[in-house]
């Protein structure tokens, strides 16, 4: 079940409002917990009971690891995290490199990826190293930790909520007509950035990959389209859990703060999957010595860091090369790069950032490496393109309005403007009146849209 479907947003969701705000406050969580395995069961039903090992495994294991000061159940406890995530997500990925090595012909296994296993087996991990850190003390309800795990609005695509910043809501959260309406704002904006841009730009990129006559404008409107796509599908995402959230009394952490204006590729890491950065900052960059120990040793940490989130991308080399290439960049920067580049205008290293970003979301979007590098080319006319013809103009002219829209919607401009409007408290009032409305005939465009359209996928369910 995703989000922006007729199934969750006119049956499933507003059922789980209506039991959860009836039912007394000490059966919420349980109400969570119900629907949200529910909510799993209806994507992914085979997985469910894996799910509830998961989260009563890692249960008992911070119980013993707190119990006994122990390292070594610490150890035990990710080491079977990892390699479920490992089975499930890379063994075939595996088995093809050993058969291209050893020229053999094992054969792949018959494996589905649980959705949503990157982003809960991270919790988890996180989780129990926070215990033997002593940073959280172990649940002492299994029911409250099942609910932390589970929780729908970010079990399967995030934002990577850690124990720490929900533990107190488990146990007891506040309800408001206000922080509610907060949520439903958020939600709906979110799916409309989801359904409305995202969607017509996944579209457009479909559209535009089915064309056998390829100019050099194509592929930049395929990549700029692709970019634009890949960041308002997965900022929706997380812009609904953070709604969700609010509508059920959590607050989760931001993971989106506009990274296609950052002015470097160190600032845009700081921008976007705010949490995944902060995760492998904080459990992998860190422990390893981190800035600490010169530059050499900070130059591998930095590299070891890019590697684990290429690969936790997917089992494929193009997101080995991808998260590389991003580890790279971001040393030579450090090194290099940051006092030349503040000298810069601000434009100037905008543009930059685009530039890199969009080059390496083609490596990230691409099955393999020749077909990354065939699109790469085809930025600057190298595999014998023309620049324009017919066809490219057709699709230009079509999407050119929604390729804007996408670019406004990328950057806080109109934030910043209602922003503003909002000091002056006769504007303040009308918006007051004006929002409920206008996010009712959103909540109708977006339902005439997926009442019409097929195509909607999330992206990063596929990670």
């Amino acid at each position: 079940m995703v989000f922006s479907s007729i199934t969750f947003l006119y049956y499933f969701l507003p059922i789980l409002i209506l039991v959860y705000y009836i039912v007394p406050s000490k059966l919420r969580n349980i109400t969570m917990l119900i629907f949200s395995l529910a909510f799993y069961f209806y994507g992914e039903p085979k997985y469910v009971l894996l799910l509830v090992a998961s989260f009563t495994l890692n249960y008992l294991f911070a119980k013993m690891i707190y119990k006994n000061k122990s390292k070594t159940y610490l150890m035990i406890g990710v080491i079977i995290n990892i390699l479920i995530l490992v089975y499930f997500k890379y063994t075939n990925f595996l088995i093809f490199n050993v058969n291209q090595i050893f020229k053999l012909s094992i054969n792949f296994l018959d494996i589905v990826m649980p959705i949503g296993i990157s982003f809960f087996t991270f919790q988890e991990v996180s989780y129990l190293i926070d215990v033997y850190k002593e940073r959280v003390t172990p649940s002492s309800s299994l029911l409250n930790y099942a609910t932390y795990v589970c929780l729908f609005p970010q079990l399967v695509a995030g934002p990577i909520v850690r124990y720490s910043q929900i533990n107190e809501q488990l146990k007891s959260r506040k309800h408001s007509f206000n922080n509610f309406s907060v949520g439903v704002t958020r939600f709906v904006l979110g799916l409309s950035k989801k359904v409305i841009l995202a969607n017509l730009l996944g579209t457009m990129y479909d559209e535009l990959s089915t064309i056998t006559q390829y100019t050099v404008l194509l592929f930049w409107l395929k990549a700029i389209g692709y970019t634009l796509q890949l960041y308002l599908d997965f900022s929706a995402y997380s812009d609904m859990a953070i709604g969700l959230g609010h509508m059920f009394g959590f607050s989760f952490t931001e993971n989106f703060n506009y990274p296609l204006i950052a002015n470097s590729i160190t600032d845009f890491w700081r921008r976007w999957h705010i949490t995944l950065s902060s995760f492998f900052k904080d459990y992998v960059y860190i422990p390893l010595g981190g800035n600490r120990d010169g530059k050499y040793k900070q130059i591998r940490n930095i590299l070891i860091v890019w590697l684990l989130t290429g690969i936790w991308h997917g089992a494929n080399w193009t997101f080995l090369i991808w998260g590389l290439l991003f580890g790279i960049i971001l040393i030579i920067e450090k090194i290099f790069l940051n006092k030349f580049m503040e000298k810069l205008p601000s434009f100037i290293r905008r543009i930059y950032v685009l530039f890199i970003v969009m080059i390496l979301f083609i490596i990230f979007n691409s099955d393999n490496m020749s077909e990354a590098l065939t699109n790469i080319k085809g930025l600057f006319g190298m595999n014998g393109e023309v620049f324009i013809n017919d066809y490219t103009l057709h699709y230009l002219k079509s999407y050119l309005p929604i390729l804007i829209i996408a670019l406004f919607g990328a950057t806080p401009f109109i934030k910043t403007l209602i922003d503003k409007f909002r000091k002056n408290k006769y504007l303040n009032n009308i918006i007051n009146i004006l929002e409920p409305i206008l996010i009712v005939m959103i909540l109708f465009v977006v339902t005439s849209y997926l009442i019409d359209n097929s195509y909607n996928p999330f992206l990063y369910f596929r990670f």
